[in-house]
């Protein structure tokens, strides 16, 4: 992970036409290579967050800086260019009827003859692991099959950042593991940008570098996720709990008194914690 901020935002204050305030006083950047999270509650702020660096949405005060550059005066084409949004829906994105045809829309559309953009679709689905579905119907694809080829269209126009809200929603326990392996795996052997809109805390310490709290449409706390989870109280007020292994641990500290030396977030670190006080 380098250093290069790609992605700085401040924004003073956004709101809808029918006045409700959805972002304020939000301060954030994102640095090349960072794998982030944005938790919080539904009403939080994390989507239309997204949308505005995605530069779906402009009416804001404040700045919204990509590579430097306002994106309130950069085209459509040079956002999409290096950044790409997956919506929560995949049925809300797709539309193509096969996964070729879909994946291959944004590299026609920018201009690509024909090998290139055949070259890029197979690079995408190799990228999603979806080797071999390029011709199948969108309509016989599972959800997550659905959320990969959403993934797939966007890094097949060469989007170096790529925005997903909810990636994990409607996915069952394995497709959720599956979802978010893929995004690091994107993430550390591509060098994908990636930042997450979620409200799943028990992912959360096991594949993200930096994690945002967004609690009324402004970042409460930031940090790697061992200082941003810190007690049950202080999740409580923005609406959310501790990774469920965090919680266990931080009541066996604070009210049956075991003397652990920290709160651990996932099941290995709470294992190795737990040997060390029997022994």
């Amino acid at each position: 992970m380098e250093d290069l901020v790609r992605l700085s935002v401040n924004i003073e204050s956004f709101k809808y036409p029918d006045g409700y305030q959805a972002l304020s006083n939000l301060k954030l950047d994102i640095r090349k290579g960072e794998f982030v999270g944005l938790l919080g509650a539904n009403g939080s702020g994390k989507t239309t967050f997204l949308k505005v660096i995605d530069g779906l949405l402009k009416n804001f005060q404040g700045a919204a800086l990509l590579d430097g550059a306002d994106i309130t005066k950069l085209s459509p084409k040079e956002i999409y260019k290096k950044v790409g949004l997956v919506f929560q829906n995949p049925d809300d994105q797709l539309f193509a009827p096969t996964v070729f045809e879909d994946v291959a829309f944004g590299p026609i559309n920018m201009g690509f003859d024909e090998k290139e953009v055949t070259r890029r679709v197979e690079s995408a689905l190799k990228d999603v692991e979806m080797d071999g579905y390029a011709r199948k119907s969108i309509h016989n694809l599972s959800f997550g099959q659905k959320k990969r080829a959403c993934i797939a269209g966007l890094l097949a126009m060469g989007h170096e950042i790529l925005l997903l809200d909810e990636p994990t929603a409607g996915l069952d326990p394995m497709g959720e593991y599956k979802m978010m392996n893929l995004l690091m795996k994107l993430n550390r052997e591509n060098g994908v940008t990636v930042v997450m809109a979620t409200h799943s805390v028990d992912l959360v310490p096991l594949f993200l570098d930096r994690l945002y709290i967004l609690s009324k449409g402004h970042v409460v706390r930031g940090g790697i996720p061992e200082d941003v989870f810190t007690a049950p109280e202080d999740m409580s007020n923005v609406k959310l709990r501790l990774p469920q292994i965090a919680e266990l641990i931080y009541r066996l500290k604070h009210e049956d008194k075991l003397p652990f030396d920290k709160i651990p977030l996932t099941i290995g670190e709470a294992r190795k914690e737990i040997i060390r006080l029997v022994r």
